[in-house]
């Protein structure tokens, strides 16, 4: 027996990533297998510890807990204090409480490999259940009403348990000890099938195996899954996929697939190339879309990914899915079951209602989905995997602030791709992607998850940061609302974003913020810039040289316009209508632009790829996919305004863009070359005047493989250190962390 002195106890509160991760039933594990007594109990978002008995196992406790936590937790011990031991006789887990405003709320997973392997084994009761999960896998933020995360607090308090099941629930030892989500068969949610003009079929297998013979059909079916429904079709099918883009009105922009993982993933294999950072990366727990190289001959249909590289790849996340892909026995076209842009549909009735011209059925399922969430996106690229669309698994994103904010406020973000931010204390979370704010759908749900968002973690914003642009519906929104506000540029809220991320880099900051069009500070159009200082302090020391760009924002999805804007203002010809010059000479819906982007729109159109663009970013990707990586730059001029902007000069490239007697190929890899040598004739001149800087690549632009790629390596010759976002989207999706960064070292 341990001496009197030897005794001891301890009071911890450990914060982080720690509930709804298996951390309550670890502590408990773990205290009793060091023979400790005391509790754990959850806070609202802290979990609670007190530890007792001899004081090297106390000390052996907090070790085991950083080393041995599972697989999902980030736990951060914040206070470890001495308390009056000989209060308790052994080690429990206790109710929650409330009133701790440390909430940390995690993400949906993918399904575990443990319980993969149930659903497979014939002699498991949870064999071929589609809603199997436990402590280390399935949903979370899409179910969750409220924090303590408690099974009461979530969707699933509409399902009691059964009898295996609490057993299960109760026992120290099993996996699936408070596993919240818990269910099975006889006592958890299930399927049901329906289509128009029939009865709808209830029952897991039953419903299951009419959508599996509809997709074998060659039918389009509407599943509903972890954050959404998602529209599902064969992606071998040449027809059956032409058939889904004519219903879903989206006749080019690229369809993901999801593959199996039967033997070894050949299927996936066989249609894209995937070294072991794409594989990692498909087979994280966020299990997103992954960007990959297209294999040239695949049996995958062509209309998938039409006129590009890539494709979007991703694995099964959910057993439903699994169990799909499994039965069809072969790979799955995957798009969010949405109208284009807007936010996925959650709800059975809303899915029957909204795609009833699309789907040919619908695979419904009755665990309620609190918020949308659509699925996560990301690229391999620079040796690293960079977030393109941050949702499932990967939000809500917290990160931490290189410094704390003075009071809780609200981020509004862009018009397109939009996320919001709340930030208090030293904190920062980023919710999923809302999506464009065109339509009246996507403004109640971005206006209902910026209250959803205050009201989970139990933070109450005192200020809304918005962007600069007044048309934005989120600019709108934040005016309205009755808090103070502080408009941020867009382009300083791309190069803030880019250097929150990267709290440990220290000096000037040289962030080129290439994108489509935002509002300036001089009250033109921008999208080419070269930013200097840092967060508060930005400065223009770099961009293009301006043209009037007509049409408004219709260019975006019209290359010519671009095109044609390019060539009267540096005197060639464009074939266009009279009355569309004579109105870009007067200046009618004319603005003055330096936008990256747009030069990328007017190369494709230049070349003949497209006068028109079903999508936005359809010019670019479409550029980028046939350029010849191999074809030398053209040096661009460089110059310097009355402001002392050094501005690049893109007219030598239009007699090489127009000269029909080059292949495309060699025309997209030329301008390509020539953009990236452009932006590193920039740092040089800026760096001889300025000293050393820290080069950031920030903005849409830069989702561009080919030319970041390209930028990197030229930059790295010339000795410059290079930054990249990485958990935050480059494209608008990052603008929101980017106003809160700025808030944090401006005059707010």
């Amino acid at each position: 027996m341990p001496r009197l002195e030897e005794q001891g106890a301890c009071r911890w509160l450990i914060t982080g990533r720690v509930q709804g991760v298996g951390f309550r039933p670890f502590i408990y594990r773990l205290a009793r297998e060091l023979g400790l007594n005391g509790f754990v109990r959850n806070r609202s978002g802290t979990v609670e510890v007190v530890t007792e008995g001899d004081a090297s196992c106390i000390d052996a406790f907090a070790a085991a807990v950083q080393q041995q936590a599972p697989s999902l937790a980030l736990p951060t011990i914040v206070s470890r204090k001495k308390i009056p031991a000989g209060f308790h006789t052994d080690f429990r887990i206790l109710a929650s409480s409330v009133g701790d405003t440390d909430i940390h709320v995690s993400p949906d997973y993918a399904v575990c490999a443990r319980c993969f392997e149930e659903m497979q084994d014939l002699s498991n009761r949870r064999y071929r259940y589609p809603f199997i999960n436990c402590t280390e896998c399935g949903p979370r933020y899409s179910l969750i009403k409220a924090m303590p995360y408690d099974r009461a607090q979530t969707t699933m308090s509409e399902f009691t348990l059964c009898a295996a099941c609490r057993a299960e629930y109760a026992n120290p030892n099993d996996r699936r000890f408070h596993a919240e989500p818990l269910a099975c068969a006889a006592c958890g949610p299930e399927l049901w099938f329906s289509e128009p003009g029939r009865i709808a079929v209830h029952g897991n297998e039953t419903a299951l195996a009419k959508a599996v013979a509809q997709l074998r059909a060659g039918l389009i079916i509407a599943v509903k899954g972890v954050g959404g429904y998602h529209l599902m079709v064969d992606a071998r099918n040449e027809r059956a996929v032409a058939r889904l883009r004519i219903r879903k009105h989206r006749p080019h922009k690229p369809l993901a697939v999801m593959f199996p993982l039967a033997d070894n993933l050949i299927a996936l294999h066989g249609a894209v190339i995937a070294d072991q950072l794409a594989l990692s990366a498909l087979s994280a727990t966020d299990r997103p879309v992954v960007l990959l190289p297209k294999r040239p001959q695949s049996s995958l249909a062509d209309c998938i990914a039409p006129g590009l590289s890539q494709l979007g790849a991703m694995l099964p996340y959910s057993p439903l899915h699994q169990l799909l892909l499994q039965d069809v026995g072969g790979a799955l076209v995957t798009t969010s079951a949405n109208i284009s842009g807007e936010p996925v549909v959650t709800e059975p009735r809303e899915a029957e209602t909204l795609l009833a011209n699309v789907a040919d059925g619908f695979l419904h399922h009755n665990r309620s989905i609190l918020r949308p969430i659509d699925d996560s996106v990301v690229q391999p690229c620079a040796k690293t995997i960079r977030a393109i669309r941050i949702g499932r698994g990967l939000t809500p994103l917290e990160l931490k602030l290189p410094r704390p904010i003075a009071f809780p406020i609200l981020a509004t973000g862009a018009h397109l791709k939009n996320t919001l931010a709340l930030a208090w204390g030293n904190r920062v979370v980023i919710s999923p992607h809302i999506g464009d704010l065109d339509s009246r759908r996507s403004q109640a749900v971005f206006a209902r998850t910026a209250a959803q968002l205050q009201r989970l973690y139990d933070v109450r914003a005192e200020a809304v940061i918005c962007d600069a642009h007044d048309g934005y519906a989120s600019t709108r929104w934040a005016k309205g609302c009755g808090l103070a506000l502080q408009p941020v540029g867009h382009h300083q809220a791309h190069a803030s974003a880019l250097v929150g991320e990267c709290p440990e880099v220290t000096g000037n900051w040289l962030v080129f913020a290439w994108d489509g069009v935002g509002l300036g500070s001089d009250g033109t159009l921008w999208g080419g810039e070269a930013l200097l200082g840092g967060p508060g302090q930005w400065r223009r020391e770099g961009s293009f040289r301006p043209f009037r760009l007509a049409g408004g924002d219709r260019a975006g999805r019209e290359p010519w316009r671009s095109a044609a804007a390019l060539c009267w203002t540096a005197g060639f010809d464009w074939n266009a209508s009279p009355m569309a010059k004579e109105a870009w000479q007067k200046g009618l819906n004319c603005h003055e632009t330096s936008s990256a982007g747009r030069l990328f729109d007017a190369a494709a159109a230049m070349i003949g790829l497209m006068d028109m663009a079903s999508f936005e970013g359809k010019a670019p990707m479409w550029l980028e996919a046939i350029a010849d990586p191999d074809i030398p730059a053209l040096p661009l001029p460089l110059y310097r305004d009355a402001e002392r902007v050094w501005r690049t000069d893109w007219a030598p490239l239009i007699p090489f863009l127009m000269d029909g007697r080059q292949s495309p190929a060699a025309r997209a890899g030329l301008f390509q070359a020539s953009m990236a040598l452009a932006l590193v004739k920039q740092a040089l001149r800026i760096r001889a005047e300025h000293g050393e800087i820290t080069i950031g690549l920030a903005g849409g632009v830069f989702q561009n493989r080919l030319l970041v790629e390209q930028a990197l390596g030229l930059l790295d010759e010339w000795g410059f250190t290079v930054r990249l976002n990485e958990q935050v989207p480059c494209n608008d999706a990052g603008i929101s962390f980017g106003q809160v960064i700025e808030a944090l070292y401006g005059d707010f």
